[in-house]
């Protein structure tokens, strides 16, 4: 004979296997379920019950009834409550029950845990499952011939029954320790705090008057772990039960018989005729009884694997750097853009390069390119010889050996933009769109150094 047991979390699933495994075939009486009842949510807890048990009555025998009535629901209709030690108050029917109370003494004689190791299950699991009851969970245990115990578990497993041995671990995270001979000792193990990142502090610059700023990102990396998930535990005991033999034996039994006779002595007789004695023996068969053990069957557990595709969804982080000009007391235009220069540029191309029959397309990214130069900040305030190697090597980087081709479509594009044309700071002259330049000598000097070529009296860019 074999035990399964499998603990579930509530009472539903449970009643679900229970119903499973009697259509399955397993006898009513073979099913036993254990719950807790703290708060008398299965079966009422008072002074009186406590008083009935310890005084010895038969609710040992109430916690068969459901073998009597039959069926599942004669189980559940037979729940017994008794409070136990370390426990706390259980409800229970079946012959799980009975073992817990004593086989109707109504003494509870080793609790869940001793009930539990007499059939066969070890004391470490028997106290993870005593546990498992006093959390609040609900108990089936199923006697079983070897050759179902594999079905058995199967159905308590697709029924819901949880991993014994990943709740024992998050007990024991808990504070949990399985002591079953002795009273269970519990500690509250405290949360650990949470991490807190140390605060960011600015980073000091360089000597290059720089800071620089790390960019991070997280990737997301998918690995793989092998989880158990859910299960039962089958376990073997020794199950004694009487047999008879029907054997043929053979006796013997001695009959004595006198016969008178009436003839005269023989020579024979004559020899007979003298003291002695004539012994026969009886004999008879007994039986002789000898067990020889033999392996009749075999129980084989085994697992399928399969393998599935499952999408992990999950978010990543990165770092984002904002930068924000900070306004100062130079005097910016923010009304000039490319478009201002465009019929300009068009123009300058159209001198340099139309009569060779090139191609606007051609040269505009160059154009356009010495335009954003001007919207750089890195290069704002600069002249064209500082910054030249600099733009040089960008200007390489995304169109290889063009530069010699495209350098004086950009310094064009660079000078417009910036209001520095080749001669330097132009003393006279108009506006873009045509007006007077109206600058005084103190602020066109004042626009020569600081590289500002708006008109500060009309607000308009000078050329």
């Amino acid at each position: 004979m074999k035990t399964v047991v499998g603990l579930f979390d509530t009472m539903e699933p449970a009643k679900k296997a229970a119903l499973d495994l009697e259509n399955a075939g397993i006898p009513h009486n073979d099913i036993s379920l254990v719950a807790n009842n703290e708060g008398a949510r299965y079966a009422p807890t008072d002074d009186t019950a406590t008083t009935q048990t310890t005084e010895g009555n038969a609710i040992g025998q109430d916690a068969l009834v459901g073998a009597g009535i039959g069926g599942v629901a004669g189980l559940l209709l037979a729940l017994t409550g008794v409070a136990i030690p370390g426990l706390g108050w259980i409800v229970g029917a079946g012959w799980l029950m009975a073992l817990i109370l004593g086989a109707g003494t109504g003494a509870v004689i080793g609790g869940l845990v001793g009930a539990l190791t007499q059939v066969g299950v070890p004391e470490e699991d028997a106290a993870n499952y005593n546990e498992g009851v006093r959390r609040g969970g609900i108990l089936l245990a199923v006697k079983v011939q070897d050759n179902a115990a594999h079905q058995v578990a199967q159905i308590l497993s697709d029924d819901g029954a949880v991993n014994i041995d990943e709740r024992a671990a998050q007990y024991k995270q808990e504070g949990f320790v399985p002591s079953p001979a002795t009273q269970m000792n519990r500690a509250n193990t405290p949360n650990a705090p949470a991490n807190t990142p140390a605060p960011a502090t600015a980073q000091n610059l360089n000597q290059q008057g720089q800071t620089v700023i790390p960019v991070a990102k997280e990737e997301l990396d998918v690995n793989k772990r092998e989880v158990t998930r859910g299960g039962v535990r089958v376990y073997t005991h020794v199950d004694q039960q009487p047999v008879q033999e029907q054997v043929q034996l053979r006796e013997e039994h001695i009959n004595v018989e006198r016969r008178p006779v009436d003839r005269p002595v023989s020579e024979q007789d004559m020899a007979a005729f003298k003291e002695g004695a004539v012994e026969v023996l009886e004999t008879a068969e007994v039986p002789v009884v000898s067990k020889q053990a033999r392996v009749v069957e075999e129980v084989v557990v085994g697992k399928q694997a399969t393998t599935r595709n499952e999408t992990v969804q999950d978010t990543v982080r990165r770092t984002d750097v904002d930068v924000q000009q900070i306004p100062g007391s130079e005097h910016t235009s923010r009304t000039r853009n490319y478009d201002t220069f465009a019929s300009d540029f068009r123009s300058d191309f159209q001198n340099r390069y139309g009569r060779q029959g090139r191609a606007w397309e051609q040269y505009e990214p160059a154009y356009r390119y010495g335009y954003d130069l001007y919207e750089n900040p890195a290069y704002r305030g600069r002249d064209w010889a500082s910054i030249e190697p600099d733009i040089r090597r960008d200007w390489e980087t995304r169109r290889p050996n063009t530069w010699e081709q495209a350098k004086d479509s950009i310094r064009y594009a660079w000078d417009k933009a910036t209001g520095a044309e080749r001669g330097g700071v132009q003393t006279g002259g108009r506006d873009i769109d045509g007006t007077p330049d109206t600058r005084g000598v103190m602020e066109k000097t004042a626009d020569a150094v600081t590289g500002d070529r708006i008109d500060d009296k009309t607000g308009k860019p000078v050329t």
